[in-house]
């Protein structure tokens, strides 16, 4: 079955946590006590409706505050589909985990109220879908039952959106646009009653019919393990275990290892005990080969016919996850696939202005939530594309060598 994987975006208050229990609650997602525990909590805060926001607001400081601060991973199923949903915060002090919950999301669902219209908070959960090189962007445009439904209200905020998807070069993204009420359930698993203007899909119907593609890229083979049974009945046997980041790959395909250079033909790809044909992204197999060639972890496998070549010295935009802030000066831990690479800051070129939503030159200082443009040297070369062509294999973390923290994510420019 296939697995369709969300990301929620908006400001406080546009209804992100009740939309998606909204959407649980109608496709009959939760157990009789799950439902008769939010009804309890709905009378304890004197409410006469069930509050559908608190079956995904699950930390204690959440629901005392109305408000998402963590991201949470919802999961529910259709006879059709499963779907991970990650309802992230609305907050600007929490666009690392916004970031976090939409990275690997190939539908980046927008939150907008219809009373607010476009805020500066659309205008950054654009940037990042922007960022992110999502390609499916639905616009949903909420609490419509408290502007009387009204056609004009929706076609307005349309047009804003027209003019911020040219600023943010989103016009080859499939984008969708749904006005809804959560609340209510209007357009959310059922048609609404009350917008006959309106003439698209229900969001769920919408999320089922999508089709879901994985961008075009060059084969990437990320080896986490060299296998050496040293049996006797596998006495020579030498396989990769990984994953397929990009691409595919079949038997008699010509590969080559990006750090030497050395190259020899696919042999078989094992799975478990099956021995599969082909491979495919994120399948995760063993590749036996013809030749006994030097590969270990960390190595990144590709066709002899791919052009990829090293970097010591990598432009990129980055997230800042810690409270720390970045130190020029400091050494850091660059992770990419199972690969690990002690590199340097070499320059902190600009930084995001959340307000213009432009880079300025000359930032005081890289904070908590802050997206820099950089530039980091490496003391090895390390293989990744850019994050453009080839999402899978174009993002890294930087690790603080003495605390451990995850202190920065990465995209290669």
């Amino acid at each position: 079955m296939e697995i369709i994987r969300i990301s929620t975006a908006g400001s406080v208050d546009d209804g992100k946590s009740t939309l998606i229990g909204r959407l649980l609650y109608d496709t009959q997602s939760l157990s009789k006590d799950k439902i008769e525990n939010i009804k309890s909590l709905s009378q304890q805060k004197g409410l006469k409706d069930i509050d559908l926001s608190l079956i995904t607001d699950g930390l204690t400081a959440e629901r005392e505050q109305g408000i998402t601060i963590d991201v949470a991973h919802i999961y529910f199923n259709t006879p059709n589909r499963k779907y991970i949903i990650a309802d992230t915060p609305g907050h600007i002090e929490y666009t690392r985990n916004m970031i976090t919950g939409a990275s690997n999301a190939s539908v980046f669902m927008i939150l907008i109220d219809a009373r607010q219209g476009i805020v500066e908070q659309t205008k950054r959960h654009l940037f990042i879908a922007s960022l992110l090189e999502i390609e499916h962007i639905v616009f949903v445009i909420n609490k419509m039952d408290l502007v009387s439904f009204e056609e004009s209200v929706y076609l307005n905020i349309l047009a804003e959106l027209k003019k911020l998807e040219v600023k943010f070069e989103l016009e080859d993204r499939k984008l969708t646009y749904i006005p809804i009420s959560a609340k209510l359930g209007d357009n959310v698993v059922n048609r609404s009653n009350h917008m006959d203007w309106y003439t698209g899909p229900s969001l769920l119907t919408f999320l089922e019919q999508t089709n879901i593609e994985e961008k075009p890229s060059e084969f990437r083979f990320n080896v986490q393990y060299v296998i050496r049974p040293q049996s006797d009945q596998f006495h020579d046997f030498r396989g990769y275990a990984g994953k397929v980041k990009s691409g595919k790959i079949q038997l008699g395909d010509e590969i080559k290892v990006l750090s030497s250079g050395q190259s020899s033909k696919i042999k078989a790809i094992h799975r478990y005990k099956e021995q599969l044909l082909s491979a495919k992204t994120n399948d995760s197999v063993t590749i036996e080969l013809e030749d006994d060639i030097d590969i270990s972890r960390g190595d990144i496998l590709t066709l002899s016919s791919s052009e990829s070549t090293g970097d010591r010295l990598i432009n990129s935009k980055i997230c800042w996850l810690d409270k720390e802030p970045l130190v020029p000066q400091k050494r850091y831990l660059l992770k990419y696939n199972a690969a690990t690479v002690p590199v340097k800051i070499d320059a902190i070129e600009s930084q995001l202005n959340f307000t213009s939503l432009d880079f300025e030159t000359n930032p005081d200082q890289v904070g908590i939530n802050s997206i820099n443009q950089i530039s980091i040297k490496t003391a090895a070369p390390i293989y990744l594309d850019q994050y453009r062509e080839n999402p899978k294999n174009g993002y890294f973390i930087l690790v603080d060598e003495v605390s451990n923290n995850t202190v920065g994510v990465g995209f290669k420019n």
